[in-house]
């Protein structure tokens, strides 16, 4: 049967006016003979402060919306504003998707899946007991999550912010105990990267505005495959020199279409094809939206 229900969707944050997750979500809608609009709700062009992450909530409520998801930075803050949590996002900390439901406001985290699922589509045989992840963050924790559940045994979070690094590494560990989580700084790269089968890139080093590396490239070597979650661009630099030496690499292009995919499936009830998402995030990206999330 049809789903005839007319669906409106926003994306809250700061700098998402170039996002591709809008047009993305309306081209599978129209692929599904959906009624979808998903608009872009950018609070510095719209002047609203990211403390504000309730009334703006309120605000979508009352419009109509029937849900939304949230970016930087606003995945933490919104959690206080939320009626009932789905445990892997309250488990991480970090909400992206809210569904406004008959029975109040419900939110999940479609980041930690996306990447599993990519994760599981590129390097699905690659070796994952022991890796080491670059970055901290909002989107490492999510990442870090995604890699215990998929089976690493022993994960190494290395951030410029040692007490950072320390703080999720104590969190993750507390909450799959069967692995060995630690942390360490940039100046033990070396160290740590002598015997991990990965490495995982989630810091902002390698996008279009903070181009680079975000390591010694001496450090890549043959058996070591490189994931990295930046997407803009889609081939990053560490991407291109870990290819360069050898390395088995994964962009992360596949991470953006399949917290999409995961999203869209929460909102409509209705499991979208992600061959035919990724294709359509393939068509943005060759039109020159390059610009993500």
């Amino acid at each position: 049967m049809i789903d005839s229900h007319p669906y409106l969707v926003g994306l809250i944050g700061a700098g998402v006016l170039p996002s591709l997750t809008p047009p993305m979500h309306m081209a599978e809608a129209r692929a599904l003979g959906l009624t979808y609009v998903y608009r872009p709700l950018d609070l510095p062009t719209l002047g609203i402060d990211p403390e504000r992450i309730g009334d703006v909530l309120a605000w979508a409520e009352r419009l109509g919306y029937d849900a939304v998801n949230v970016t930087h930075p606003c995945k933490q803050s919104v959690i206080a504003h939320l009626d009932r949590i789905d445990p892997v996002a309250a488990a991480l900390g970090a909400v992206n998707t809210v569904l406004f439901t008959p029975s109040g406001r419900v939110g999940y985290n479609t980041d930690t899946t996306g990447f599993a699922a990519a994760f599981g589509e590129g390097l699905s045989d690659a070796a994952i007991d022991r890796v080491v992840q670059l970055g901290a963050g909002g989107a490492g924790s999510a990442v870090a999550d995604a890699l215990l559940r998929l089976g690493t045994a022993h994960l190494t979070v290395v951030d410029l912010d040692a007490p950072r690094a320390g703080a999720l590494a104590g969190d993750l560990a507390a909450r799959h105990p069967s692995a060995v989580v630690d942390s360490a700084v940039p100046a033990d790269l070396a160290a740590v990267l002598a015997g991990a089968d990965g490495l995982v890139h989630c810091t902002p080093v390698g996008m279009a505005e903070h181009p680079g590396l975000p390591l010694d490239a001496d450090l890549l070597r043959p058996d070591l495959w490189v994931a990295d979650i930046v997407y803009r661009p889609l081939d990053t630099e560490l991407l291109i020199t870990a290819r360069e030496r050898g390395c088995r690499t994964l962009g992360g292009g596949r991470m953006a279409v399949h917290q999409a995919v995961d999203a869209f499936a929460l909102i409509t009830g209705t499991r979208p094809d992600p061959d035919r998402m990724t294709a359509h995030f393939l068509d943005l990206v060759a039109a020159g939206d390059v610009l993500a999330r």
